[in-house]
């Protein structure tokens, strides 16, 4: 006999525990089934905590070898690998703990096994065999490392991020494949702890969801911090040897090869799909091979939700989280809304930060918009020159004539902090002239954004 609930989580991880947990305000009977070897999701265990510790000590490396600057002598600065780890280590292991409980309470039936689909409303249990039926199903199974098919690249078990923050000594050399998020945080911590570091990216530009401006900004700070970037390339083989690894590519005309220590794949993420039987609960993948989900995370199957890497669009864990809640509410009767995906705050955690909330001005939802802009320089900016932080730029764009702000843009030191401002004035469909009512405190980062601000007001009257 199967067992039944009212709702299963198939992932433990942000967009799954947060489905659970509303699931649970409504529901008696919420499970949660999870194989991983350890409890906690891609976040807080391979993903944005240990991440961002590591690329934080190497932020105070760099500042401490640049303490000249600041008229400060420190006679040397080195990474000690060890410690690292074991601090990256103890960091994720709070967290990890604290979700850990939160699973295993007896608020949910927590299952320990993979779970594949036998039915539209029924998963059997891989290890032992039984059986689990329910109302309600959410998939937030996350997602794995993308290989694509270059020659040898599979074959040459390349590291991924898994890897690099999981080392306790530094290669002397490093080549890394690709140029999104992933790619750029690993290249610039590696290269700022002491690793030579190349990136070979096939497209021109690096971090393509991002503007060119903010992409062409970070390519400067990586070259003049001696990373060897090549773009706008065609990777054609990759090999293991005895050297290392070899990476042959295509740029401008030429063929080139580089060879380093160690070879890491950070070309993406896939959904993590593969062993569910999507096929048998009539759940349909989208044209990106993610799970197609409607507005309010509901598959083809009405019955089966799914939220967070496993569906996208976006690979961000406040979204995630956001999504299991929405899923959660709708499938228990409680009134919401769709998330508007117009509000989505982007970060980028290199040196300087890049950090963006709403739509971009090239894409579709600005297109058919009458719309303002300005931008205003770091190293034009008081704090900022006082910082040694000059290196970027604010912008803002705006609708015309009222002035609402529809997007902003940051480019600098402490970007990831600066960008919330705006994304309240955004969310809010605040106006330049509102904002400047403000008391933006000087000397501050934040009043760089009064700049802009005024720039747009001037040009709406």
């Amino acid at each position: 006999m199967a067992r039944e609930f009212d709702y299963v989580v198939i992932g433990g991880g942000s967009a799954g525990y947060a489905a659970a947990s509303t699931a649970r305000e409504k529901f008696e009977r919420v499970a949660i089934i999870d194989d991983a070897a350890e409890l906690g999701g891609l976040c807080i265990l391979r993903g944005c905590m240990p991440s961002k510790t590591v690329i934080y000590s190497a932020e105070v490396l760099h500042l401490a070898r640049n303490a000249k600057l600041f008229g400060l002598e420190i006679p040397e600065a080195k990474p000690n690998m060890p410690e690292i780890l074991k601090r990256k280590r103890e960091m994720v292991y709070e967290f990890q703990s604290y979700r850990k409980g939160q699973l295993e309470s007896d608020k949910y039936t927590l299952f320990r096994d993979r779970a594949s689909f036998v039915g539209e409303k029924t998963v059997k249990l891989a290890k032992s065999g039984e059986e689990i039926t329910s109302r309600y199903f959410m998939i937030a199974t996350g997602s794995v490392v993308n290989h694509p098919p270059i020659p040898g690249l599979r074959e040459s078990d390349p590291w991924s991020s898994d890897d690099i923050l999981e080392l306790d000594h530094l290669p002397k050399s490093v080549t890394i494949l690709g140029g999104g998020v992933i790619a750029c945080e690993m290249a610039q911590y590696l290269q700022r702890m002491g690793s030579k570091v190349t990136m070979v990216q096939r497209s021109p530009l690096i971090l393509k969801d991002h503007t060119e401006e903010a992409s062409r900004e970070i390519m400067k700070v990586f070259r003049e911090e001696g990373i060897d970037l090549y773009t706008d390339t065609h990777c054609t083989e990759v090999s293991k040897n005895g050297d290392g690894y070899t990476v042959c590519f295509e740029h401008e005309g030429e063929n080139k090869r580089v060879t380093s220590e160690r070879l890491v794949n950070a070309l993406g993420r896939k959904a993590n799909v593969d062993s569910l039987n999507l096929d048998v609960a009539g759940v349909k993948l989208n044209h990106n091979r993610n799970i197609d989900a409607n507005d309010f995370c509901q598959t083809s199957n009405p019955c089966i939700y799914a939220a967070g890497d496993v569906s996208g669009p976006f690979e961000i864990v406040h979204l995630a989280v956001m999504q299991g809640e929405l899923a959660a509410k709708h499938a228990t009767g409680v009134a919401c809304t769709p998330i508007d995906y117009r509000h989505r705050t982007s970060v980028t955690f290199t040196d300087p930060q890049v950090a963006s909330v709403g739509p971009l001005p090239h894409e579709p939802e600005c297109q058919d918009l009458d719309f303002i802009e300005s931008i205003y320089p770091f190293n034009d900016h008081g704090k900022s020159i006082l910082m040694h932080a000059d290196h970027g730029y604010v912008r803002i764009w705006a609708e015309r004539p009222s002035g609402r702000l529809l997007g902003a843009e940051c480019v600098g030191k402490d970007a990831g902090e600066l960008i919330h401002s705006m994304a309240v004035a955004v969310t809010m469909g605040a106006t330049a002239e509102q904002l400047l009512k403000v008391q933006w405190y000087h000397p501050t980062l934040s009043e760089i954004w009064t700049y802009p601000l005024e720039e747009i007001l001037n040009q709406c009257e």
